[in-house]
């Protein structure tokens, strides 16, 4: 087993169809735009192992420097040169890409963030409407989807990251870290009600309770400030964090995705349950997750439909 969380050496499952060198893409090269994160770095060694060429493209003060080493041509930009970013994949012969990794959305609210995201002038008619005007929202899903188009109209068409490695897409019967008690088979249940209600509105994706009580939500800061919140709420620790897809999730840029990063900060705030959706949650280097999870006694459950009546498998 790899020490390298960056090696991923997961069990296939999913909903998407593996991509192999019988059903091929009509296409020489891959389009990456890589986030942060060590998801891109498993989506491009595996578009790679697939015999595409890599055209990565890596969101500034995000991107792993280990993305250079695996692309065949690379650049950094901001968050807003989307022109840019079409002209680079023109140029490299990209019709296909993909998304990979996390943008910490929480930073374009910083000050003089327009002025360290400078956008270009395809980004301006991107993203100006939805900064400007009262009657558009800012939603993740709104402001992906119109990247999204914006490429499409300029001939370049967005797949899941998982279409490329479907093997990541984490299977029903995973579990990890010992049994769950009842109280914490409710919290499941509980949470995950609450949790998918909240993707539906996409404010986020995760909720964490204990005693069927809600300690936070995820919004704009990210799973893993949400999970030092609750621990902050409820310093006996204990609770039970439940991470699901959208109701709507498009999977072109937003899937659910967690790794030993997760159950560290589990670990640090003092929470002792991860519940994820079985089949739409990304699951990067499975058998440190396992280790680690039966290592520190974190419960890790990935569900189909928030129920949790089967036993998890003894540390």
């Amino acid at each position: 087993m790899s020490d390298d969380p960056r090696q991923s050496n997961v069990a296939a499952s999913g909903a998407m169809p593996a991509l192999t060198t019988s059903a091929r893409l009509d296409t020489e090269s891959i389009g990456i735009i890589a986030g942060w994160g060590d998801f891109p770095i498993v989506v491009a060694r595996s578009v790679r192992s697939l015999g595409y060429k890599v055209v990565g493209q890596g969101i500034k003060h995000h991107v792993d420097p280990l993305m250079r080493e695996l692309c065949d041509e690379y650049q950094e930009l901001g968050l807003a040169k989307i022109g840019s970013a079409i002209r680079f994949f023109k140029r490299h012969g990209v019709t296909h890409a993909t998304m990979a990794g996390k943008v910490h959305k929480i930073r374009l609210f910083n000050k003089l963030a327009f002025l360290k995201h400078l956008p270009d002038f395809e980004g301006l008619k991107t993203f100006f409407p939805h900064f400007v005007s009262k009657s558009k929202d800012k939603r993740d899903d709104t402001l992906l989807s119109a990247v999204v188009t914006t490429f499409e109209k300029n001939g370049i068409t967005f797949a899941p990251a998982t279409h490329f490695a479907p093997e990541l897409l984490i299977k029903d019967e995973f579990r990890a870290g010992g049994s769950l008690s009842k109280s914490q088979r409710l919290d499941i249940e509980f949470g995950w009600q609450l949790a998918k209600e909240m993707g539906r509105l996409d404010v986020g994706q995760t909720v964490v309770v204990k005693g069927q009580a809600v300690l936070a939500v995820e919004a704009i800061e990210g799973t893993d400030e949400c999970i030092e919140r609750a621990g902050k709420l409820c310093p006996q620790g204990g609770f039970t964090v439940v991470k699901v897809a959208k109701p709507q999730q498009d999977s072109r840029f937003d899937v659910p995705t967690i790794g030993v990063g997760t159950l560290k900060s589990i670990k640090q705030a003092g929470g002792s349950v991860l519940a994820v959706e079985a089949g739409n949650t990304i699951l990067i280097d499975e058998p440190e997750v396992q280790r680690f999870a039966d290592q520190h006694g974190i419960k890790v459950i990935a569900s189909a439909d928030g129920t949790a009546r089967r036993t998890a498998r003894a540390a």
